[in-house]
């Protein structure tokens, strides 16, 4: 029998599970330990709340949680609760899928005034995970600035940008739609350090601007390349790009009527924060161009205003005691996927945040590989009933996967009209409801 801990229960971590049960089949015990009481990461609390057919993947990941090979086990923080240490002495392999659940700093001055998020958090906010459900925003404001030219960006323009009806359908919290009824922003702004041949941004995604019920897209026709030069690009980033070229030829009768403007700033690298009593005041930005395809200073500078402030430039693992952790990458140190003895990674936490949910499932099966050359038969180590006895000699409240059924059975049964569930946003009452 081979025992495997595998540690955070999101795409990499129920895709390396069903790999496991693809290389060992019963000869296999996995245990997911998460310390949130639900399963699904990112696919929960990471994924925009009204892209529902994404989040359908977790039905996948649960034909790999039920039955006896792979066990759910929430609420249960490594580092916390049981050392990394331990669960290497219990475990044949124990693989480190946590993700990249922190957000990467914006190094300015000015950072930290009030009204200035990361995406982590913002998004964590809109999505109902218990670390953020208590942000509370202020949108009283007129002006958000979104930094960063990627799909997450994206995520949070249209999520500030939609009318209540155009949520109908999406798991949005509660306390998220509320606050968005009574926006009052009027502009976003999306800053880019480079231009639109550089933008991360996926075709579909910057599609659904266009069908906004209160807001436009907007692009200067002076930030476009000239359009022979499209011929260069994927026919991905190219759609891409056709788009941005749509949203510039946009006549001002096609913006009539809508209250909200959503503008692209290209070649736009923010330098200051401006605040006032600690309050987000206004941006510095400088104006940048292109050098061998890295963003460099021009030394001209502008000011826009701003009264929100959404950082989207990145994520980073967080760091478990006992474990190796490079700052500067914000992951684990890994050769392939090893870390040290009979400890690996896998996902956004061995090759930072990048790709899509797919790209997970290859790499799951691959650190399965090199797990299999490593531990053979297995060393006949206690896995799964060396960790109940070390959990009920410590109390844990561990949630099963059954548990995490019933939470959900009460979220839905809590649901809005026209919504699919209502989240529980705090830890405490995921519990009270799993006994429900």
């Amino acid at each position: 029998m081979r025992h495997i801990a595998i540690v955070g229960s999101g795409p990499a971590g129920y895709y390396t599970a069903e790999a496991a049960v693809k290389q060992w089949g019963e000869d296999a015990r996995v245990d997911i330990f998460d310390k949130l009481p639900v399963p699904f990461g990112l696919i929960r609390t990471g994924v925009a709340p009204d892209h529902q057919s994404i989040k359908a993947v977790a039905r996948r990941y649960e034909k790999t949680a039920i039955g006896d090979t792979v066990r759910f086990a929430g609420n249960v923080e490594i580092g916390r609760d049981i050392a990394i240490e331990e669960l290497t002495e219990l475990y044949d392999a124990v693989i480190l899928a946590t993700g990249a659940p922190r957000d990467r700093d914006l190094p300015i001055p000015g950072a930290d005034s009030a009204n200035v998020f990361g995406s982590a958090a913002f998004v964590g906010w809109y999505n109902g995970h218990p670390e953020y459900a208590a942000l509370a925003p202020d949108l009283s404001g007129r002006h958000a600035v979104i930094v960063g030219m990627g799909n997450v960006a994206l995520d949070v323009a249209r999520i500030l940008s939609k009318t209540e009806a155009e949520f109908e359908g999406s798991d949005i919290v509660a306390h998220a739609l509320e606050r968005l009824r009574d926006s009052n922003i009027e502009t976003i702004t999306i800053l880019g350090r480079r231009g639109p041949h550089q933008i991360m941004m996926t075709p579909k995604e910057l599609g659904e601007l266009l069908r906004l019920e209160r807001a436009v897209p907007r692009v200067e026709n002076a930030d476009l390349p000239p359009p022979e030069s499209d011929d260069m690009l994927d026919p991905g980033q190219r759609k891409s790009v056709t788009l941005l070229r749509e949203f510039a030829a946009l006549s001002p009768f096609d913006r009539t009527g809508k209250a909200l403007s959503i503008n692209f700033d290209f070649f736009a690298s923010p330098t200051l924060i401006e605040q006032e009593g600690g309050q987000l005041s206004g941006l510095v930005v400088e104006r940048t161009e292109l050098k061998d395809g890295r963003a460099v200073g021009s030394g001209e500078t502008y000011r826009i205003p701003a009264d929100l402030l959404v950082s989207c430039i990145g994520y980073r693992t967080s760091p478990i005691v006992g474990v190796p952790f490079d700052e500067r990458a914000g992951r684990f140190p890994n050769e392939e996927g090893r870390i040290a003895p009979a400890l690996y990674c896998v996902g956004w936490a061995k090759r930072g945040p990048s790709g899509t949910i797919g790209t997970n499932r290859p790499d799951g099966y691959a650190v399965i590989e090199k797990v299999a050359e490593d531990i053979g038969e297995g060393a006949g180590k206690r896995g799964r009933e060396g960790f109940d006895e070390l959990a009920q000699k410590r109390a844990l409240d561990v949630v099963t996967f059954r548990d995490w059924q019933r939470i959900e059975e009460a979220e839905i049964a809590a649901a809005r009209s026209g919504a699919p569930r209502e989240k529980f946003v705090d830890i405490e009452s995921m519990i009270a409801a799993r006994g429900a």
